[in-house]
């Protein structure tokens, strides 16, 4: 597990490059001619399961496919008001390059594992009471996640 710690332009870079990313693939498909996406149609792979990884008393509060690959998925366990982070594929084979990826914006922190893994990666925890979080995950070179989500109550005690 690798935390990183990024001054606010230089996550607020990253952050953007990414929202770009993933906002770009949509109008691809949109410029597409309709007779291509009709016979170029990608079958719809069923999602990953999420696997408990992120351990006893967490909860998915959010996920985001990651193409036919595999899912990325935020928990969160009102006990300890932490957040986790899993990427799980949805054919373990082969090891991959696999990222599980949680941050928010102040003070800029990210936490992220990042490897070669056959099933998932992951958990990657963080303390995010009362904070909107930005999580992703990756694999193969595909990313999926949202930017400033799940917010907690702003008035909540980060302890």
């Amino acid at each position: 597990m690798t935390i990183i710690r990024r001054a606010s332009a230089i996550g607020a870079a990253v952050t953007a490059t990414a929202c770009a990313a993933i906002a770009l693939a949509p109008a691809a498909a949109a410029a597409e001619p309709a007779a291509q996406r009709a016979t170029a149609a990608p079958k719809a792979a069923a999602a990953a399961k999420y696997n408990g990884a992120c351990g006893g008393g967490y909860s998915v509060v959010n996920s985001a496919q990651i193409g036919t690959k595999g899912t990325v998925f935020l928990t969160y366990n009102s006990a300890t008001g932490k957040n986790c982070v899993v990427t799980v594929r949805t054919t373990p084979g082969k090891a991959v390059h696999m990222t599980a990826s949680l941050g928010f914006a102040s003070p800029t922190t990210t936490v992220t594992d990042t490897g070669y893994y056959t099933t998932y990666a992951g958990p990657v925890y963080l303390d995010a009471r009362g904070l909107c979080v930005t999580w992703r995950g990756e694999i193969s070179g595909e990313v999926a996640g949202k930017n400033g989500t799940n917010c907690g109550s702003l008035a909540a005690n980060r302890r």
